[in-house]
């Protein structure tokens, strides 16, 4: 029998493109793990808030907006559970890279998500305490932040790395 091939002998590791698809998949279920612990604190919040007395002094535009929070979180669920569903649909078909490409996809959509989501909470909450203005210059900052965090940082990072 034939030893596997290494599918990257520059990448400094010796494994298979199948040990690569696995580590991969351990990779990403990690990351899933991250967004998902995040995504189910936020919308534990926001189930929260329909249950406060002062939800009732809400404005319509207020009402929508959570509203558009609640369907953000649960997408972000949705996204966060597909690759697994993937997975399993998948599972025992010798599909591992096509499904860590895939899970990949959903994951950069999930971040996208989730950022959205932590950036209209924010938005959300400083509207009602203090007002729209100063609500939508806080949910900017935090939108901006995120979008440098989790997209320009990380871009930059590998340019920087594949020099």
């Amino acid at each position: 029998m034939s030893e596997p091939v290494d599918v990257d002998p520059a990448d400094g590791r010796s494994e298979s493109a199948s040990q690569r698809a696995d580590r991969n998949w351990a990779d990403i279920l990690q990351e899933l793990r991250v967004t998902q612990t995040g995504t189910q604190i936020i919308s534990g919040f926001l189930l929260t808030i329909l249950f406060q007395q002062r939800f009732g002094e809400l404005d319509g535009f207020q009402v929508g907006f959570y509203l558009v929070l609640v369907v953000l979180a649960a997408a972000c669920t949705a996204l966060g559970l597909a690759p697994v569903a993937l997975h399993r649909q998948l599972f025992r078909h010798h599909e591992k890279v096509e499904t860590v490409a895939i899970a990949n996809r959903l994951l950069r959509a999930t971040l996208a998500l989730v950022a959205l989501l932590t950036s209209g909470v924010v938005f959300f909450v400083f509207d009602v305490l203090l007002g729209p203005v100063v609500g939508a210059i806080v949910g900017g900052v935090v939108l901006a932040m995120l979008v440098v965090l989790l997209y320009v940082f990380p871009r930059a990072t590998l340019g920087r790395v594949s020099r």
